[in-house]
């Protein structure tokens, strides 16, 4: 896969009320519009590759870091984070597209995604990718994501420590993160020391929590989601299950099914030319062109 960004490439801080949000632009001319949501912990870098590769293809491909992650500003810190917050981001996000937007979004950035596309009409999404995200999930993978998100509040010496660390939690991965890799996923404190680039308000508040009550509301919106969908799923993940797949399949009967058979639930990063490979064949399936916005139309 060529690596070299396409041109034009943009980088801008979007506001989103009382604070700003980092948002990248490939090919901004270019049709039909993707709109790249991460999952929890992460930051708009995990798209990169494939948002790169499909803006080549000729497609607008737009990724951001969600609020308190990577460059985007953090809540001062009386108030919190809430998954409402996170949902308004991604409409007014999706809003701001020439066309409504096919949503890629990944676990928090998935989930985020069937909220909206299910509960408001009409859809602010023209086609959802779903990335190892179904609106019940196997707890104990996410709890395993959380331990590793908590497990060094003191950061590390160095990038060594860092990529030690990362090492010992994907170890599907056959490549170490170098220090280049890892620069934009890390800061570095007063004290010298690297700490990860999320807001460990995050972590330390109601919003994990408020992602188990989410559940019901997550299931009665897929339920109503009324556009293309497609799941892609990592045959190794212990996020999703056979379980979980099916049952949102019931719930989406209109929703088609992919599994990277030795992909884990961090999908884009274990098979990434894959992922993109399904990402492309599944947005040049969509045939029916998007219809451009109207001036002054409501999301």
């Amino acid at each position: 896969m060529v690596s070299q960004i396409p041109k034009p490439h943009t980088v801008e801080r979007v506001a989103m009320g009382d604070l700003r949000l980092a948002v990248e632009t490939w090919n901004p001319q270019g049709a039909p519009s993707l709109l790249f949501a991460h999952g929890f912990g992460q930051t708009r870098g995990a798209w990169k590759a494939s948002a790169a590769a499909l803006a080549r293809g000729g497609c607008r491909c737009v990724t951001f870091d969600a609020r308190g992650h990577g460059e985007s500003d953090r809540v001062v810190a009386t108030a919190g984070y809430h998954m409402d917050q996170f949902a308004d981001d991604l409409l007014q996000l999706a809003a701001a597209q020439p066309q409504p937007p096919i949503l890629v979004g990944a676990s928090m950035g998935g989930l985020l995604g069937i909220v909206l596309a299910g509960e408001r009409r009409p859809s602010p999404f023209r086609a959802l990718v779903l990335v190892d995200i179904t609106p019940r999930w196997e707890t104990a993978g996410v709890q395993r994501i959380l331990a590793f998100m908590q497990a060094h509040p003191d950061g590390f010496a160095n990038y060594a420590d860092a990529a030690e660390q990362v090492a010992a939690y994907l170890p599907q991965r056959r490549e170490r993160k170098s220090a280049e890799q890892l620069r934009p996923l890390l800061r570095e404190g007063t004290d010298g020391r690297l700490r990860w680039h999320w807001d460990p308000a995050l972590l330390a508040g109601d919003l994990v929590q408020e992602s188990e009550r989410y559940q019901p509301r997550l299931l009665a919106a897929a339920a109503k989601i009324d556009v293309p969908v497609l799941l892609l799923s990592g045959g190794r993940s212990d996020v999703v299950s056979r379980g979980t797949v099916d049952e949102f399949l019931q719930l989406v009967p209109q929703a088609r099914h992919v599994e990277l058979t030795h992909a884990t639930h961090m999908v884009a990063g274990d098979a990434n030319d894959a992922f993109t490979h399904e990402v492309i064949h599944y947005v040049r399936s969509l045939e029916t062109p998007a219809t451009p916005r109207t001036a002054g139309a409501a999301p």
